[in-house]
């Protein structure tokens, strides 16, 4: 892995570089561009501004820009508070934004802006990142091919059976388009990433909460503690997760809005239209470029013209946003997917706070029974100091320095001791009797 962070690593900036080039590209010395890059000093070019960036485009091609943030926000027409989400200097919960011309989209370690035609990822050296673009890089190569493959047989059952076209349809299946694919590249990478983690916790929870309830100690209960800290914030992050999926899933125009593809194919056909009616009216007879005369166009006719214009371009917007908001059930079936993947994931880890919550009364009721206990042991050793303080009563009262008959007698001590103890043992059997009596202790 050292070897290839190595081979990935750009060169350093030039000293006299201008800050306002758009895009710098770093090749590697084999001629080929490199996936992952970062300076040693951070992400971010101190007095510079500068960040570097791994673009990947629609044909899987990979290259490392050095761009500064307004440059940013103006290439994908966002503002300056969506590329703070993508900041690595800050620390923002998982979102996943859908703007006019771009797509945000923050989970965990992946911060990307998607486009209908690239992927600009926040340079860096961590594992995920490296996998993503890779695994970008194979889905876009493998959908090219099928895209090609399905043209040919699509082409060649036209040919085939020409007179069964309106008799049946094509079958094959549709692919989604870019930015829906980097977008599922992500939202995989992220509950991969997620799921593994409450994989490890679950490994390392189990055994130890076995151990913590055949053996209460300290450094158990130190290192159930966190245990329970890691697994509170994982659940707090998969929640998140799961929460801006849901939402997404709720909202049909937040879905509509990352259409990227769809909208942009619309907006040129809207323009292709617009050129088009150009065209047909210089060959009516009347030049575009020339001026014209203020007797051959009255001003009814220009108002009448941008009257259309106007009305043309807004029912062309309406069709679109109805379209789009009409097609999204394949997004809508994308997200559904990976929020049955992350709520299994928030499922078990909420089995595993529920079991260490188990574990925790277990251990309570273990304690409270040990408490018992020694409450019980304390209350009969303290009857058992009131019976012997008996012996002490009576042997003060014959201790006093006074003379009577009875201290003559030869078995008067014999008879002190019996007649003591048996009304000992019969007060100490008076207490156990009324504690078993009030269920004080299971005797």
């Amino acid at each position: 892995m050292s070897e290839l962070k190595e081979r990935l690593l750009p060169p350093r900036p030039a000293s006299a570089m201008n800050l306002r080039d758009t895009t710098v590209t770093r090749p590697s010395a084999s001629g080929r561009a490199p996936l992952l890059g970062v300076d040693v000093l951070g992400l971010k070019k101190r007095g510079q501004g500068l960040r570097s960036w791994i673009r990947v485009d629609t044909s899987g091609n990979t290259q490392v820009m050095e761009v500064d943030k307004f440059t940013m926000m103006r290439r994908c027409d966002l503002p300056a508070r969506d590329l703070r989400l993508l900041d690595p200097l800050f620390v923002y919960p998982s979102t996943i934004l859908g703007r006019e011309k771009a797509i945000v989209v923050n989970l965990e370690q992946i911060r990307c802006i998607i486009t209908a035609d690239e992927v600009l990822l926040l340079n860096s050296l961590d594992n995920y990142v490296l996998r993503y673009v890779v695994e970008l890089q194979q889905r876009l190569k493998t959908s090219s091919v099928g895209e090609m493959w399905q043209q040919e047989n699509a082409q060649l059952s036209r040919r085939r059976s020409r007179s069964f076209d309106n008799a049946f349809e094509n079958s094959s299946p549709d692919y989604l388009p870019f930015e829906f694919r980097a977008l599922e590249i992500a939202l995989e990478a992220a509950c991969t990433f997620l799921d593994s983690q409450a994989s490890e916790l679950e490994i390392e929870a189990y055994p130890l909460l076995d151990e913590l309830t055949s053996k209460i100690s300290t450094l158990n209960l130190e290192r159930v503690r966190r245990l329970k800290s890691r697994l509170v914030a994982l659940t707090r992050r998969v929640q998140k997760v799961r929460d801006e999926i849901e939402q997404l899933m709720d909202d049909d125009g937040d879905m509509a809005e990352m259409y990227l593809t769809e909208k942009k194919r619309r907006m040129e056909g809207s323009l292709y239209g617009d050129q088009s009616l150009l065209g047909y009216r210089s060959n009516d007879g009347l030049s575009v470029s020339a001026p014209v005369s203020p007797v051959s166009s009255p001003p009814d006719s220009r108002r009448l013209d941008k009257s259309l214009s106007i009305a043309r371009s807004r029912h062309d917007s309406a069709r679109s946003s109805e379209g789009v908001t009409e097609n999204i059930e394949e997004l809508e079936m994308l997200l559904e997917a990976y929020f049955v993947v992350i709520d299994s994931t928030l499922n078990k880890l909420t089995s595993l706070k529920e079991y260490i919550d188990d574990t925790e009364d277990f251990i309570n009721i273990q304690l409270d029974n040990v408490r018992n206990q020694l409450i019980q042991f304390e209350l009969l050793l303290t009857t058992a100091t009131f019976v012997v303080a008996i012996f002490g009563v009576v042997a003060g009262i014959f201790g006093m320095n006074f003379e009577i008959d009875f201290f003559n007698q030869p078995g008067a001590f014999r008879w002190v001791l019996i007649i003591t103890g048996v009304c000992g043992f019969v007060i100490f059997s008076a207490f156990v009797w009324f504690f078993k009596y009030r269920r004080l202790m299971p005797l």
